[in-house]
């Protein structure tokens, strides 16, 4: 018998007698603080707050509490909106599943293609930054500053990185709760870190400060301009992207039809609450100037908690390297998660080959869809890494540009999945209609704009082809290859975008 068990095509309901909604997924196995400790861990605040702490200050100065709350209202509004789409329909495909509900398999698939190359890119980018911080913190250790520079040998730099990818598949492929298991303690260390950095911050800051605490850091208004503003928002967009895992694992949760929906609202919530108490103090500490620990210089702003730790927590600076290394490695895990059930939930409707759909029933994990989701994250990490480093950062620049098309497709598949009902009630108003609606519009507007901008040849690292932006070109490159490969897929396995395998298991009406 075989190890793995298909559930690729939809049981028909005249074998059946019943449609038979699992695709193989271990049920019951994430509660509310499980979701919200799954969806922390990949968005990886250590990680995103060392990065993006400097660029966003470069773009909007003292505004970062401002620009940080802006950034949280869109992810809150279509984190309503997934929720109340999970609530009639948990299914581990999320926005590629609720997009070809709403608007038909090819915008679904469309919807997947997003969701899946977003996390493919960022899975490669932390096993970067993780391999980075890993040879620093043996060279903190050791005392031996040379370790620190194995991480720019192109050789051992690639080696490491799929060493740290091929352990974090292993760790997913075994199970949600060996994930879980580690996930607690990772995750809680870099919390303790970094809210161990923010309190020495604000009782480490001299007399007076580099920046006094000043209300005007909260008006968004204050801005200099709107390009940089909207620059900022795009920054701020990113550091918030990856609670919509806790939607994806709906169906392994306890109360598949309630706690994911809770747990991502739940971690927006604190992620914001963390993003600010970190900025305010290290606003308060560190100043904005150009010189010294100002988060204006350049220096300081490439890796804003390695420069600043030591300034900041003295003889355990150390634990800072830790925590973002806990955080990449937490991240690099979970991340995982969410790619890997997206091609899970498009094999079991046939969107792709039904290889994708396979779970293995003792572990009861997408195990192929896995391995196929770090395979290809290592293979786009040697290739840009061997390419240019310019061009590893400019995708990762991209990368802005999908979670906004694919988080705002779906809040605008929430509006047209529920349109029958939004004037059935004020909640389902506000809920299913206003709320994401708004979210996705905003969404929309910085993907546009983003767009606009990235054509620049100035856009980003400065690189360019025959005068268009490189951030542009990898766009449209990825943009063209998802269609290209769903074309593919339309004509090896005609059902889904003919509606058949989506039909069978609705459960509202699908537009004709």
């Amino acid at each position: 018998m075989s190890n793995y068990t298909e559930a690729g095509r939809p049981p028909d309901v005249a074998d059946s007698g019943t449609i038979q909604r699992s695709k193989g997924l271990a049920k019951g196995r994430l509660g509310l603080l499980a979701s919200v400790v799954l969806g922390i861990s990949t968005i990886a605040p250590v990680y995103t707050l060392t990065g993006a702490l400097g660029p966003t200050v470069r773009e909007v100065g003292a505004h970062l509490p401002a620009v940080f709350i802006v950034g949280f209202l869109p992810m809150l509004l279509v984190a309503l909106g997934y929720r109340e789409l999970n609530s009639a329909e948990p299914d581990s495909g999320t926005s590629f599943t609720w997009s070809a509900r709403a608007f038909g398999p090819m915008i679904g698939w469309i919807g997947g293609w997003g969701l899946v190359v977003a996390t493919t890119i960022v899975l490669s980018n932390l096993a970067g930054v993780a391999v980075d911080f890993f040879y620093l913190f043996l060279s903190q250790i050791t005392g031996h500053h040379g370790l620190a520079a194995l991480a720019d040998n192109l050789l051992v730099n690639i080696a490491t990185c799929c060493v740290f990818i091929a352990l974090a598949v292993w760790i997913c492929c075994r199970g949600m709760a060996t994930t879980m298991t580690v996930q607690y303690g990772l995750v809680a260390l870099q919390l303790l870190v970094l809210l161990g950095f923010a309190f020495a911050a604000f009782g480490g800051a001299t007399a007076p400060p580099p920046l006094a605490f000043d209300f005007a850091w909260f008006n968004p208004f204050g801005v200099e301009s709107f390009s940089a503003f909207a620059a900022g928002l795009s920054l701020s967009i990113f550091i918030f992207w990856g609670w919509d895992v806790c939607l994806t694992v709906s169906e392994e949760s306890v109360g598949s039809e309630e706690v994911p929906g809770k747990a991502a609202t739940w971690t927006v919530l604190l992620i914001l609450g963390l993003y600010l108490i970190t900025a305010i103090a290290t606003l308060q500490f560190a100043g904005i100037s150009e010189q010294g620990l100002g988060l204006n210089n350049p220096r300081i702003q490439e890796n804003v908690f390695a420069h600043l730790a030591g300034p900041v927590m003295g003889p355990l600076a150390i634990l800072m390297s830790i925590a973002v290394l806990a955080s990449t490695a937490a991240s690099l895990q979970s991340t995982f998660v969410s790619p890997a059930r997206t091609l899970l939930a498009m094999g079991y409707y046939g969107a792709v080959p039904q290889k994708f759909a396979s779970v293995c029933p003792r572990s009861q994990t997408p195990r192929y869809a896995t391995i196929c989701a770090g395979v290809a994250a290592g293979l786009f990490y040697v290739t840009m890494r061997t390419l240019s480093e310019n061009v590893l950062a400019d995708t990762i620049t991209a990368l802005g540009m999908m979670i906004c098309f694919y988080y705002s497709l779906t809040a605008f598949a929430c509006v047209w999945y529920f349109r029958s009902s939004l004037f059935g009630s004020l909640r389902h108003f506000f809920m299913r209609g206003l709320c994401p609606l708004v979210g996705g519009v905003i969404l929309s507007v910085i993907f546009v704009r983003t767009v606009i901008d990235s054509a620049s040849p100035e856009f980003g690292s400065g690189s360019h082809v025959a005068g268009v932006g490189l951030v542009f070109v990898i766009a449209a490159i990825i943009s063209a290859l998802g269609i290209v490969l769903m074309m593919i897929s339309r004509m090896r396995a005609p059902a889904y975008f003919l509606g058949a395998t989506l039909r069978q298991q609705a459960t509202l009406p699908l537009p004709e």
